[in-house]
């Protein structure tokens, strides 16, 4: 059962972020064509809901780290769309001064610890975390995603221990999207229920509709309230789909037309458009205006990216130890 209610401004706000997630995804989609933005660049259409089901029930104090399929969750999180898009654009005023790109996004003021190139190198992160807020005495959660295919790294299960053992306020997700990069699940695995995983630590472990963001609400929210009250870790498989193939380079020729229009047919945006209509929440006019406004923020971050420097060369040398005076940076 939720404790953190389901109101209709939480139909509202879900339909406004996960529409900005999903319209400034394909507007970088399109500028990648483009080669406007250049490098890797990991589209996330599909697993909105995902993300919004999580945003409803944290808190800007809480954390939240995943892998390099990261641009709507810093977004959700708190991000401007316009660094978020300078960080595409290699430019200097993106969230990362333009030295990291799609996969490395940060925003230490609303406490997302990154995009993480490193398949799995996020997950003991995470638990790092919430060790981190479990020593300062806060009761803040940390929220830890990751891919199907990150799973199988050693890591995990050296977190999963660690998290258990110490009972850290974190929540694992793991981002089941059916494929890690170009492999099925069941060409991996012999046992596809990820979340099984977990209960060999005895965590409390769940699969979860990722195409349903009162799904995965309901499932965060008990999960958030658990690692709030001291109980520990949960581990939340949750099954979505990605419409894009891997990357930007991948065609996704591994996958029939038919099975992504089934999962099309359940998009969750459109689901959450019609919870609202159904119960007079909004009117097609609201959604005229709401979409005419996300349209808004995402051109002004594209104006915002091009006409923004990129980095000067000098700065290869800063940002890269915490001692501003590191004596082995040549001049």
């Amino acid at each position: 059962m939720s404790s953190t209610a389901i109101t209709k401004e939480t139909y509202l706000e879900w339909y406004k972020s996960m529409l900005l997630m999903r319209k400034f995804e394909e507007k970088a989609g399109q500028l990648y064509g483009q080669q406007k933005i250049r490098g890797f660049c990991h589209l996330y259409i599909g697993q909105e809901a995902v993300v919004a089901g999580a945003m409803s029930v944290l808190r800007k104090e809480d954390s939240m780290i995943t892998a390099y399929r990261d641009h709507a969750h810093a977004i959700a999180k708190g991000m401007s769309p316009n660094a978020a898009m300078a960080e595409l654009f290699g430019k200097v005023t993106g969230c990362s001064k333009g030295k990291g790109g799609s996969m490395h996004f940060f925003d230490k003021e609303n406490n997302f610890a990154g995009g993480h190139g490193i398949v799995g190198g996020q997950i003991p992160l995470g638990a790092g975390l919430a060790f981190a807020e479990k020593y300062n005495g806060t009761d803040n959660v940390c929220v830890c995603y990751m891919g199907d295919g990150a799973v199988r790294q050693g890591a995990l299960n050296e977190a999963f221990n660690m998290a258990m053992l110490w009972k850290l306020p974190v929540i694992f997700v793991c981002e089941n999207n059916g494929y890690a990069m170009g492999t099925s699940v069941k060409r991996t695995t012999n046992m596809i229920d990820i979340y099984k995983m977990g209960l060999g630590f005895d965590m409390p472990s769940a699969p979860v509709d990722g195409m349903d963001v009162v799904a995965v609400h309901n499932a965060m929210d008990e999960a958030v309230q658990r690692a709030r009250t001291g109980e520990g870790p949960t581990f939340l498989e949750i099954r979505t789909y990605r419409y894009k193939g891997h990357s930007m380079s991948d065609p996704a020729k591994y996958r029939t037309k038919e099975e992504l229009e089934q999962y099309k047919e359940r998009d969750p945006i459109a689901a959450v458009k019609h919870a609202i209509l159904e119960n007079n929440y909004a009117d097609e006019q609201w959604f005229e205006k709401e979409e005419a406004e996300v349209k808004r923020i995402v051109d002004e971050s594209v104006k915002f990216a091009e006409e923004s420097d990129y980095p000067k060369p000098e700065e290869l040398y800063t940002d890269v130890y915490v001692q501003k005076d590191y004596p082995y940076i040549l001049d």
